[in-house]
């Protein structure tokens, strides 16, 4: 079976409305003050290079669902791509505040066994609801096929059913 790419997405810029709102409002103080004072014109372009950095930073982060792992790539300057096997996902859980919602997106968060990615977070993506079903067949594809199970236990080194053994 090759692998292929079952769904590719970024997140919404819509992420960045509170700093570059932060941005344009610091922009025009910084206007205004330089018609006062000469040398804040010299200050302008910092709140605007801020906002071009956190537009990139979004922008370059991919999110890719294949049929056998999860690829998260980010980095503007430097690229780094982290890969998470997909039957080591144990949970999903989905977030569409008000928000978000009114632009049709949604957060799903990954609860997984992965120790360098215990939680993912796939942020302000477009249809999200299909994107969790899809990820949900493919790991289930996948634990069945490398028989894996999630055990787990409690923090006493107890299990539930403990009591039924003796």
């Amino acid at each position: 079976m090759s692998e292929e790419v079952l769904w590719k997405g970024s997140p919404s810029q819509l992420l960045n409305l509170g700093k570059h709102l932060t941005a344009l409002l610091l922009a025009v103080g910084i206007g205004i003050g330089g018609a006062f004072f000469a040398p804040a014109w010299f200050a302008l372009p910092l709140p605007l290079l801020w906002m071009l950095w956190n537009f990139l930073v979004v922008r370059c982060r991919v999110y890719e669902l294949t049929n056998e792992r999860l690829r998260l790539y980010e980095g503007v300057l430097n690229q780094k791509i982290d890969e998470l096997e997909l039957y080591r996902v144990k949970d999903t859980t989905m977030d569409r505040p008000f928000w978000l919602r009114m632009f049709g997106l949604s957060t799903l968060h990954l609860d997984t066994s992965d120790r360098s990615h215990p939680k993912v977070d796939i942020e302000a993506v477009s249809d999200a609801m299909n994107l969790r079903e899809t990820l949900r067949k493919q790991v289930e594809y996948w634990r069945d096929r490398k028989r894996v199970r999630e055990v787990d236990f409690e923090e006493g080194g107890e299990f539930e059913g403990d009591d039924l053994l003796g």
